[in-house]
């Protein structure tokens, strides 16, 4: 694949992927777990966030190929590490992918169509990436730009026009939920932070991966952790924690909450937009770990192959496409954020126990963050909601039995 993508494109890659999925997705039910309390969950999820972007920065810059913290696990730990970060992130993104597709159509469809419609934006952003992929840079940092413009606008009329009350933030108290409450709250929220692994697994395509990568993940994680603090201050502030928790598009609500048809508008096409861009990110991040574990052959190895043309991994992501769209038939978002994070969850983990061992000449961060950040990921997993871990264990031990079968298969037989 050519390098072709530089420090801003590889950033705003990752921004997109974020605030697409967060600002418009997660904060009503971190709020139905936590209330008010959502704010420490957000700053808990960043910390993660954190951890997990330096183990992810230290080894993309070791190790710049396609495929993220599967190429990672197998280097630094071995080839089951690997299959199961890898097999985690597959899941885990597809139904993020999912959600996205399904968060798009909730604000633009005429009711009855939404899923349709969700269906139709996979296919044509498959489409789009297919082409190529300074195609998806060039189209993601508009709605990136667009949908931080959509943003400010939004939470500067809430301030002048919706009488927020900076009291409603603290409600019956940040810690009324409890900290079991706060945790799931975390867990849920850190679903928001993933954006940034989009840049990881992109090394075949980043020009000058050493500098561009760790550079790149750092400034989109930044960005995003900004704009989540302020939207979720201004959506408790005018809201409530008990209205937040009650809609399940909470800043449509904030924008009604202004009086004025105008910003009710820009939401809903700062929505869209922010899905789309998420979308866009998540489908290219999956085509490459799909890439790199195919030619691994923990995959169909026939989803290994590049367009000869376009110079992407089109088989991969056309088959995604199609899964994407089998999950959008038969789940709903709320469903899927948990068991993206859990999935995501399981990825991050493998990261930093992989970066933890990688020598002192390619450390770049002390070892006791990846230590916090493994820890970390552990009890994310274990405070989601019962059925996402249920559902993902399932999943899990799936992936785990089929490789089993496949490595049973083609070992040798002796004479």
């Amino acid at each position: 694949m050519l390098r072709r993508l530089g420090t801003f494109d590889a950033s705003l890659i990752g921004i997109g992927s974020m605030v697409g999925a967060g600002v418009f997705v997660a904060f009503s039910p971190a709020a139905q777990v936590a209330g008010s309390g959502l704010l420490v969950g957000l700053l808990i999820a960043a910390f993660v966030a954190f951890c997990n972007a330096t183990s992810s920065a230290q080894l993309a810059a070791a190790y710049p190929a396609s495929g993220g913290t599967y190429v990672y696990g197998r280097e630094r730990l071995g080839p089951w590490p690997g299959f199961i970060a890898g097999w985690g992130f597959v899941i885990g993104k597809t139904a993020s992918a999912a959600a996205m597709a399904m968060t798009f159509a909730a604000y633009v469809a005429p009711s009855g169509w939404e899923r349709p419609l969700a269906m139709a934006a996979v296919v044509v952003l498959a489409i789009v990436n297919y082409h190529g992929v300074t195609r998806t840079a060039a189209l993601t940092r508009l709605l990136v730009i667009l949908v931080l413009a959509g943003l400010a606008v939004l939470i500067a009329a809430a301030w002048g026009l919706a009488s927020p009350e900076p009291s409603k933030v603290l409600g019956v108290g940040l810690f009324a939920h409890g900290w079991y409450g706060i945790l799931q709250s975390s867990g849920l929220l850190f679903f928001a932070f993933a954006g940034y692994a989009r840049i990881a697994t992109m090394g075949e395509e980043v020009s000058n991966p050493r500098r561009t990568i760790p550079r790149a993940i750092g400034i989109a994680l930044s960005i995003a952790i900004v704009i989540y603090g302020a939207v979720a201050f201004t959506l408790l502030a005018v809201l409530g924690p008990e209205q937040v928790a009650s809609t399940q598009a909470p800043l449509r609500a904030l924008a009604e909450a202004t009086s004025t048809r105008w910003t009710v508008s820009i939401v809903q096409v700062a929505a869209a937009l922010a899905a789309l861009g998420a979308l866009l990110a998540l489908i290219t991040g999956l085509g490459r770990t799909t890439l790199a574990m195919a030619r691994e052959h923990d995959l169909p190895h026939w989803l290994s192959a590049i367009h000869p043309k376009y110079r992407v991994p089109h088989r991969a992501e056309l088959t995604l496409a199609v899964l994407i769209c089998v999950v959008i038939a038969m789940a709903d978002v709320r469903g899927a954020i948990g068991f993206s994070s859990f999935g995501v969850l399981i990825y991050y983990l493998v990261a930093n126990i992989a970066a933890y061992t990688q020598p002192h000449s390619d450390r770049r961060f002390p070892r006791f963050l990846q230590i916090l950040g493994a820890m970390a990921c552990v009890l994310l997993i274990v405070t989601l909601p019962y059925m996402s871990i249920a559902v993902g264990l399932g999943v899990l031990a799936l992936g785990i039995v089929l490789r089993m079968i496949r490595i049973r298969r083609d070992k040798p037989v002796s004479s």
